[in-house]
């Protein structure tokens, strides 16, 4: 059982049904914890902003809650039917299948409740260091993100196929942010929507070379983890980068319990993908979260309800 005493509430999350006189519409709306991340992640600012849109409709209302990620989120979620969360498909698969870092502990409640955006990865190291590729790290310190999290996993199965030997540093986001920043890691391996923000922030407070795989690279990952696809990431996307970028990603999913109410679960999937200023309110990762994305969940299955407003909305799954 996880220590909930260690997760923090995201601040102001009703504010909006506040604002436009919802306090009636509070009482009779179902009301859900929503598992995002941390400080510097991509999904916590997605989860702010998705409550944002879904609580301004008032059918459904959600409370953001931080976490360390996909792992904790999808854990929460078996656990109880008031919760829901984001999560990595690659870590939803995991889950499903009882393996990696849910071994043994199939998790057979988690449905599927709407397509999110692509995790794109990619890496950073600061221009003269002589980094600028996979097998230039050999020997380096690079942060990939919290311990046993979806970066991590990734990471390490990329130092497999491609047999280099480093040392992985492990933190959140902003953690490895700043020991990039101030020297104590020589690269910065992040996934999130394209443009990375951990990446972009990193290249615009230091010179710095974001560079992803070669085509080998991207085939010996894609035979190592089957759920994921190859990706590019077009010039200009990061200060100073010139040319385009090959790598790989996945998609990530918003995720309920199987026991969530039917009503609720379409309710709150119908306001996901049918909210206005959903893009805005999430920076822009929010512009792929749409039904037609629904398609790309080949992992996790559907929550009824989710299915019946996705059927609704002319989508085959």
């Amino acid at each position: 059982m996880i220590n909930r005493r260690k997760l923090m509430v995201s601040g102001g999350v009703f504010a909006a049904a506040s604002r436009l006189g919802f306090k009636s519409v509070l009482a009779q709306a179902a009301q859900l914890e929503f598992f995002t991340a941390g400080p510097g992640s991509g999904f916590l600012p997605y989860g702010e902003g998705v409550a944002k849109v879904v609580n301004a409709q008032g059918s459904v209302m959600l409370k953001v809650m931080q976490s360390k990620g996909s792992i904790e989120n999808l854990q929460f979620v078996e656990e109880g039917p008031q919760r829901i969360g984001t999560a990595f498909i690659g870590s939803a698969y995991e889950a499903i299948q009882g393996i990696g870092p849910f071994k043994d502990k199939k998790h057979g409640n988690i449905r599927a409740i709407a397509p999110m955006y692509e995790t794109s990865f990619q890496i950073a190291a600061k221009t003269g260091s002589g980094i600028a590729s996979v097998a230039q790290l050999a020997g380096k310190k690079v942060g990939v993100g919290p311990a046993a999290g979806p970066a991590e996993a990734f990471f390490k199965g990329l130092q497999e196929v491609s047999g280099h030997a480093l040392t992985i540093v492990n933190g959140t986001s902003a953690e490895l942010e700043a020991a990039y920043l101030k020297g104590d890691i020589d690269a910065f391996w992040q996934g999130a929507s394209i443009p990375v923000p951990a990446l972009v922030r990193v290249a615009n407070a230091a010179e710095s070379a974001v560079f992803g795989l070669t085509a080998n690279e991207v085939d010996l990952m894609l035979k190592r983890f089957p759920y994921l696809a190859a990706g590019q990431v077009a010039a200009g996307s990061y200060k100073g980068q010139t040319g385009l970028i090959s790598t790989v990603a996945a998609w990530n999913v918003i995720v309920a319990h199987a026991a969530l109410d039917e009503t609720v679960a379409y309710n709150l999937t119908k306001a996901i993908l049918t909210g206005e200023g959903l893009a805005a309110a999430t920076n822009g990762a929010g512009v792929t979260t749409r039904a037609a994305n629904a398609v790309n969940n080949k992992v996790v299955p559907w929550h009824p309800g989710a299915a019946r407003y996705l059927k609704e909305a002319g989508i085959v799954i």
